[in-house]
């Protein structure tokens, strides 16, 4: 064995361990370190970073915005209708110190967080007011997750209810609901066309009434129009003065004692 062989394997360790004691951290992440066991006031990055080990450790934490999905949680309503809901909760950690030394895991326990609060908030509410007021649910949800991740440093950006799964009892009882307020909405619209065109009519009435040189162009279009048709059936034109008339022969008759 060469008599340098020692001082190659002194230096190939030194080497080893001066590598180890460089940290590159990117500028997602922070360094948390321990020195002899006390956290350092201030995490460090990005950059390279120098530690001291084996007295000194790292951990790494991510200021990443992360996407967390809640699991389907069994909920009865506060009308008492059971339901599946499920949610994702977007958060991202402000202090990464007091993410690692607060809390052991800040993932795990806000999930734990999430699921009972999801529970307690829309056992409180209506299923109507949970369909129709979705968002307003959603900031509840938020305020009170950050509220307790708030002092593990985790900050809860935004909490979306993601899918409310209905009974079948339930689902039919909604679409007889909307098809009989579709049928509804079609009434009455068909009402108010019918109430309009009787309007128009009453005032066009009241206008040849009024006009009897409109009376005679409505009558000579009339004629025009059965004229252009193929039909069998033959026109003969009576000027409408006669007919009136005629009507006027008639009333002096009947009323002529």
């Amino acid at each position: 064995m060469p008599a340098f062989a020692p001082i190659a394997i002194i230096v190939v360790i030194f080497i080893f361990w001066v590598l180890s004691c460089i940290k590159v951290i990117p500028e997602y992440e922070r360094a948390v370190i321990f020195t002899l066991g006390h956290l350092n006031p201030q995490p460090k990055g990005p950059g390279l970073v120098l530690i001291f080990a084996p007295l000194q450790r790292v951990v790494r934490v991510s200021l990443q915005q992360e996407a967390m999905e809640v699991p389907p949680q069994d909920i009865i309503t506060r009308d008492n209708v059971t339901l599946k809901v499920n949610a994702v909760i977007f958060l991202r950690v402000i202090d990464p110190n007091r993410a690692i030394v607060q809390v052991s895991n800040y993932r795990y326990q806000t999930s734990q967080f999430a699921q009972t609060t999801l529970r307690s908030v829309l056992g409180e509410v209506d299923l109507d007011e949970l369909l129709a007021h979705r968002e307003k649910i959603n900031l509840r949800l938020q305020s009170i997750l950050d509220q307790h991740t708030d002092p593990w440093g985790v900050k809860v950006t935004s909490v979306e209810v993601k899918q409310v799964d209905l009974p079948e009892s339930m689902q039919r009882a909604m679409a007889k609901q909307a098809e009989a307020d579709r049928e509804k909405r079609s009434k009455i619209i068909h009402a108010e066309g019918e109430f309009a065109a009787a309007q128009r009519l009453t005032e066009a009435a009241h206008l040849l009434s009024t006009e009897p040189a409109s009376m005679q162009l409505r009558y000579l279009q009339t004629l025009t129009e059965i004229g252009v048709e193929k039909n069998t059936t033959v026109i003969f034109p009576v000027p409408v003065d006669m007919l009136q008339g005629i009507q006027q022969i008639i009333n002096k008759a009947v009323t002529k004692p």
